[in-house]
């Protein structure tokens, strides 16, 4: 995708900007966990952000609405980067603490990566390898006290990398397609409202009405994952992306420390030197594989 050569100071902004608002997820997902179940804390959140964000789109902007082929790619792009990522996501977090969510989170460069050189058969490159084994075992370093003392488990923090996949999938899949001259607000609101649309199914089957609070923590967790993660944080990432899809990359770096900082904040999250052994490693890795791209 072609660069919109915006400003330096602008990208710099917007870059630090997101980092925080995605690291921030996690912890508004444990929140909202603690109230209801996983689908009706998320399914609800995608058709809000829809929403607002078609709203804007269409009602304020007057921005057009897809045609033809666009329909196809923003369900197929929502089905990936809302219903099987976010799905996904949320199904592991119930298991996994927050920052070591945000920890995951941070890998995508690196999936990013793997996955785009099988996408374009590609021979596998040694650094591509040495990034993911860094990753992973960043991970590992900082899963291993937590499982010990029950912040997470092997079956949530295997779901959560394999939402991680799905979202990798969606950023290829989105870098390569021609958007035309669509809004990012009608891009984001109809993959959201997809992504929204596919899950619902599953949010009744499962749905246990006794075990639902719809409290404030509910609500709260709820306007969060709205409008700071899933409107503003997605918006800046697209902008990014849209900008330099590899530069974007790079400010998933910051998602590991912003996620360990706001989890033991506002949680109580334990910090560690296995905390910190977890951050250099997935830094490093995700450093390698970026300047191999570049």
């Amino acid at each position: 995708m072609p660069s919109t050569s915006a400003p330096r100071g602008k990208l710099i902004l917007a870059g630090i900007i997101f980092a925080f608002l995605w690291a921030s997820a996690s912890a508004g997902t444990k929140a909202g966990l603690s109230a209801v179940q996983p689908f009706v804390l998320f399914v609800p959140r995608f058709f809000l952000a829809a929403a607002i964000m078609l709203f804007i789109s269409h009602g304020l902007f007057r921005k057009r609405l897809p045609q033809g082929k666009e329909w196809r790619q923003v369900a197929i792009y929502g089905l990936f980067n809302i219903s099987l990522y976010l799905g996904i996501y949320v199904v592991g977090m119930t298991e996994v603490s927050a920052g070591l969510g945000a920890l995951a989170a941070a890998t995508n460069p690196v999936f990013i990566s793997l996955l785009g050189t099988i996408w374009l058969r590609q021979p596998l490159r040694p650094v591509t390898i040495l990034s993911l084994v860094l990753c992973l075992a960043g991970i590992g370093v900082a899963a291993w006290p937590l499982m010990a003392d029950s912040y997470a488990t092997p079956w949530g923090l295997s779901m959560v990398l394999l939402s991680m996949v799905a979202y990798s999938i969606g950023s290829i899949y989105f870098s390569g397609r021609a958007w035309g001259d669509l809004h990012i607000f009608t891009i984001n609101g109809w993959q959201t409202l997809f992504g929204g649309i596919f899950l619902l199914p599953l949010m009744i089957a499962w749905y246990q009405p006794g075990v639902n609070h719809f409290d404030l923590t509910w609500l709260l967790a709820l306007l969060w994952l709205v409008v700071p993660v899933s409107i503003i944080a997605v918006l800046l990432w697209l902008y990014l992306l849209k900008d330099n899809p590899v530069n974007a990359s790079f400010w998933l770096f910051l998602c590991p420390v912003f996620g360990f900082g706001i989890s033991a904040a506002l949680m109580g999250e334990p910090l560690s030197l296995y905390t910190l052994a977890s951050v250099v490693l997935v830094v490093a890795g995700l450093y390698l594989v970026q300047r191999a791209r570049k």
